[in-house]
């Protein structure tokens, strides 16, 4: 039921209270009837309303979750695809993303002081890793090669995990 046949069927028990109440002889019971037909109306429209509004509540909760998992979902298969592709792909999706968490994790910032942040890189890395995080090591040759796989992100990201 919608909210505009509530508040019509409301108004039309109103009404016919009313005249089924000046009907009557006795009219000393008027009063008391139609505040008692208002009082039924108002408890059924805040009864609908408070319905309506957990309903939307519930419903946006739940979409808003799965939506949220669903797009955590495709972020992560494209990152896996990512690094399961060529270097290239690395260089252009993966690197510039794991080096700003790099960042962000050990305070380090490239711009201030080079040398500390690859320091820091190799010591959190080691240098087989480094070299997948290093933001200065993008390939300007064989950008068609493999990339590091899928065991070396996911080791990059366990260690980024424990800083």
């Amino acid at each position: 039921m919608t909210l505009k046949k509530l508040v019509a069927a409301g108004l039309c028990l109103v009404i016919g209270v009313q005249v089924i109440a000046m009907l009557m002889p006795d009219r000393r019971l008027v009063l008391v009837t139609v505040g008692l037909a208002v009082a039924v109306t108002l408890l059924a429209l805040r009864w609908f309303l408070v319905r309506a509004s957990e309903d939307d509540a519930a419903t946006e909760g739940a979409n808003g979750a799965e939506e949220s998992l669903r797009r955590w979902m495709s972020r992560t298969e494209t990152l896996i695809s990512w690094s399961e592709s060529t270097r290239s792909d690395w260089d252009r999706h993966l690197r510039p993303m794991l080096a700003r968490q790099y960042g962000i994790a050990t305070g380090q910032k490239q711009n201030k002081n080079p040398e500390g942040f690859r320091a820091t890189g190799r010591m959190l890395f080691g240098d087989e890793l480094w070299a997948w995080v290093d933001p200065d090591n993008v390939a300007r040759t064989d950008k068609h090669g493999p990339g590091p796989g899928r065991s070396a992100l996911d080791e990059i990201l366990r260690k980024l995990e424990q800083v």
